[in-house]
């Protein structure tokens, strides 16, 4: 006999006067594309793209300072230090289209470390809003810099951009690196170790 599986609920928290402000603008969009936003398909999509847009831009509510500083920790190890391949997701400034790819992160201590969990979060506190990559590189050094005064901080992000392979030019198969460093990573040497360590698997 087959058991009956119980319902669940999805529990969503968000701000019904927002959702709802979205929700009647996204109508007058559909509506203005020239579809029919009263039919099955469309009926309930305003709310759903309301909440949507509220999820991709959540990292306004983020302190990712405050993120690094929950978890930072005293400890006398002066090497590189690197969390590479974490996923991106983000919305380009320009066309509100996604972003998307990989960050690759590493900051040499002095005196404090970080939780590894913190990085990604930090990644994903500045990716959640509107960008653009060179900032959102920028954004993410300057933060981890500031919370742990490291020797050095790296970061490169590679990218995907609809903006470019949905509408304008349409290259499928382009990617955008940036890239940017402070103290010992400004060294020659340094900078090669970080490249070489994110860009071969290791085994």
């Amino acid at each position: 006999m087959i058991k009956e599986m119980k319902s669940y609920e999805k529990i969503e928290q968000y701000d019904t006067e927002i959702t709802n402000a979205l929700a009647d603008n996204y109508k007058v969009i559909i509506d203005n594309l020239g579809e029919d936003v009263t039919r099955e398909g469309l009926e309930k999509t305003p709310e759903r793209v309301a909440k949507a847009m509220q999820y991709l831009t959540h990292g306004y509510g983020l302190d990712p300072l405050e993120i690094l500083k929950s978890a930072m920790f005293t400890e006398d190890h002066q090497q590189m230090i690197v969390v590479k391949d974490i996923e991106v997701y983000s919305m380009c400034e320009h066309h509100m289209l996604p972003f998307f790819g990989k960050a690759h992160v590493a900051y040499i201590p002095n005196g404090k470390i970080v939780g590894l969990s913190k990085i990604p979060r930090v990644v994903d506190a500045f990716a959640r809003r509107m960008q653009v990559q060179e900032r959102l590189t920028d954004q993410i050094k300057n933060c981890i810099q500031e919370a742990l005064n490291p020797l050095g901080v790296a970061v490169v992000i590679e990218a995907q951009h609809m903006c470019m392979q949905m509408r304008g030019i349409q290259k499928q198969n382009s990617v955008t690196t940036t890239s940017s460093f402070t103290g010992a990573f400004e060294k020659d040497k340094t900078r090669k170790e970080f490249i070489s360590l994110v860009s071969n698997k290791l085994s």
